[in-house]
């Protein structure tokens, strides 16, 4: 069973002075207001409510944190956490580029997103969300920016990819490569950027992001600590 699943709502914030005071590494999860974000987020999760999916997309300010670690599945989710066990945070970052969202708005979260991509200590990585038709649009590629100076890797997901054949499926892949590939530092060396496809109605790729994001989070067995020796107490 997936580690995911453990996830159950931590807290929202709405400025960078309220982010959680915790140590733990934290995945970001990024992406347009229409990309699929938080259908990806509950899949990975195998919860159904776990990521609220506005029925205005962009109208979502906050940083909604979810905790990995510190409960079991069957707690109920007003059970209080075991902070002592608490593995790592999900971060669902404001959904972008919507339209209708005003201007002072978009104002507010962009500052938001981009202080808390480039600034943030514990956030060990970031999944960037795009429809696998439409990668890479300027905001997508504004994010990949923000964060690249940072060196930590950029896992990206090609959601909607039921909506293409094979052969366009094989050449968004290899295209959305190539251009990650291209991003590279000022030494002229390329960053830990990596892409596949996704889909939620078809339930394609759920098993690669959840080893992924489970790797960069140091959720997978071997990056564990080993418990504590019983027998010493």
């Amino acid at each position: 069973m997936s580690k995911l699943w453990q996830a159950r709502f931590f807290t929202t914030v709405n400025h960078l002075r309220d982010l959680p005071r915790t140590t733990v590494p934290e995945i970001a999860f990024a992406g347009r207001s229409n990309a699929g974000k938080s259908t990806a987020i509950n899949i990975l999760c195998n919860q159904k409510g776990l990521a609220f999916a506005s029925k205005t997309p962009g109208r979502t300010q906050h940083i909604n944190f979810f905790s990995i670690g510190g409960a079991h599945v069957a707690m109920h989710r007003h059970d209080p956490l075991n902070m002592d066990e608490l593995q790592c945070l999900v971060a669902d970052l404001p959904g972008y580029g919507y339209a209708e969202v005003s201007g002072d708005a978009k104002n507010h979260w962009q500052r938001l997103l981009g202080d808390y991509v480039q600034r943030r200590e514990q956030l060990a990585a970031l999944v960037l969300m795009m429809d696998a038709r439409r990668p890479f649009t300027d905001l997508d590629q504004q994010m990949i920016e923000w964060f690249a100076p940072t060196g930590k890797p950029i896992h990206c997901i090609l959601t909607k990819a039921d909506k293409l054949n094979r052969n366009e499926s094989i050449n968004v892949l290899r295209q959305a490569q190539a251009k990650l590939d291209s991003y590279v530092d000022e030494d002229g060396e390329g960053f830990p950027f990596t892409v596949q496809l996704f889909s939620a109605l078809k339930r394609i790729g759920i098993e690669e992001a959840t080893a992924k994001i489970e790797e960069l989070a140091g959720l997978a067995d071997g990056d564990q600590a080993p418990p504590p020796d019983e027998s010493e107490e």
